[in-house]
């Protein structure tokens, strides 16, 4: 069964971040940045519909010299999200960005955000550095925000800090996963994985409340700190000659199996003679992982592909587990079968530019993606990729083959 998608132009909407809080409606964050273009900075949510349409629900316009929505994570049972948005530049020069924000998206009939709070995360000093990464913990008792080099856990409910920043001294920061005992930090050069705190372990939301300093004066000294207990490099792939320079780009857990980890690699081959150009690749990595204890974490690879001949651009796994969805910058959409690594659909030209958002619904029904292009596409998934993975249909084929060329062979 072939997967239907389409395409809804978004005039002067170029889009860099998107969530989703319902299974049909979906936050989405862009707009012209801090350049002076004319475009306005927004959130905006839509409807989508059993027939893949979009309908335009509400906006909220951010404030004249604000940036665009750079990163986006969506609480299903709150109707909440939080999102990275710099302030305007005049407080950034002042050390006063709030950085963090999280709204909430009220209404049955007649949808409007509500700003729920702020926080400013990132180490004044630099006006160019932003929130490139929001990720929520399975449980919504924290959030990750991180920029390049700075990461800090922060309590979902309140936007107060639960633990004292990371500070990353080599490469950047390009992604964060959690599990209800680490947090694996995905950097430029490698992967740092992170004991959390025995008062943040999940034990109970009721518990667990109770566990965190909920307190936005509380002194950062006093906040327990997340301890690295394990650096995973970037392991040798076969087929990537020497020479390449190779960097993770995004790492995620399964929802469901926290052994399971999932990370992305870009590849930029040795330049050839007389080439203007190097050439890129992208791989994606399954790591059974193990964690015996508090001190104790062990990963092994037990599977790698390449996905394309260009490098990622965004990534994300099905909430059902089954999928793996990502965008390259040869403006191309595919998806994977997450156990086998097989191929699924490709869609070479979902957009005009690199895509910069992407997220499967909660049901893992729908996958939309953004871009630059001010476009989103909103692909069904099929119910067949819940099935057998095209790996698997290919081997039953050569074997059926096998057997009719067996009865052709003339017996003795």
């Amino acid at each position: 069964m072939r997967a239907q998608h389409t395409t809804h132009s978004l005039p002067a909407f170029p889009i860099y971040s998107c969530a989703f809080i319902s299974d049909d409606l979906l936050v989405a964050g862009g707009g012209g940045g801090t350049s002076r273009s004319g475009i306005k900075n927004k959130l905006r949510l839509f409807r989508i519909s059993v027939k893949r349409q979009l309908e335009s629900l509400a906006e909220f316009e951010l404030d004249k010299d604000e940036d665009a929505p750079m990163s986006m994570a969506g609480h299903i049972e709150s109707r909440t999200i939080v999102c990275g948005i710099n302030s305007a530049v005049a407080k950034l020069e002042k050390g006063e960005n709030e950085n963090c924000r999280k709204f909430l998206i009220g209404g049955d009939d007649v949808f409007r955000f509500t700003p729920l709070g702020t926080r400013g995360t990132i180490s004044p000093g630099n006006t160019e550095d932003y929130q490139r990464l929001s990720v929520l913990s399975s449980d919504a008792a924290f959030v990750a925000v991180g920029s390049e080099r700075e990461l800090t856990l922060l309590s979902y409910e309140s936007l107060s800090p639960v633990a004292r920043p990371i500070l990353v001294s080599k490469g950047e920061i390009y992604d964060a996963t959690l599990s209800a005992t680490h947090l694996i930090l995905a950097t430029s050069v490698n992967l740092l994985v992170y004991v959390l705190p025995a008062t943040l372990r999940s034990r109970g939301k009721a518990n667990q409340k109770n566990a965190i300093i909920d307190d936005l004066h509380t002194p950062i000294d006093s906040l327990p700190e997340l301890q690295l207990i394990k650096t995973l490099d970037v392991p040798m792939i076969p087929s990537i000659p020497v020479g390449a320079t190779v960097t993770f780009r995004a790492s995620r857990l399964h929802p469901s199996d926290v052994d399971l980890l999932y990370s992305v690699i870009n590849v930029t081959l040795p330049r050839a003679p007389k080439a203007k150009t190097a050439k890129k690749q992208a791989y994606i990595l399954k790591w059974r992982v193990s964690a015996a204890g508090d001190m104790s974490f062990s990963a092994a690879l037990e599977g790698s592909r390449k996905i394309s001949e260009g490098s990622l651009t965004c990534f994300d796994v099905s909430p059902d587990g089954k999928l793996l969805a990502f965008g390259v910058s040869d403006y191309s959409l595919g998806i994977l079968d997450a156990n086998t690594l097989a191929p699924l659909l490709s869609i070479l030209k979902a957009h005009e530019f690199p895509i910069t958002a992407l997220r499967f619904n909660p049901s893992s029904k729908l996958l939309v993606s953004g871009g630059v292009d001010s476009s989103i596409r909103i692909v069904a998934i099929p119910e067949s990729f819940g099935g057998l993975s095209w790996s698997v249909t290919i081997l039953i084929m050569l074997a059926i083959l096998g057997v009719i060329l067996a009865g052709m062979v003339p017996r003795v």
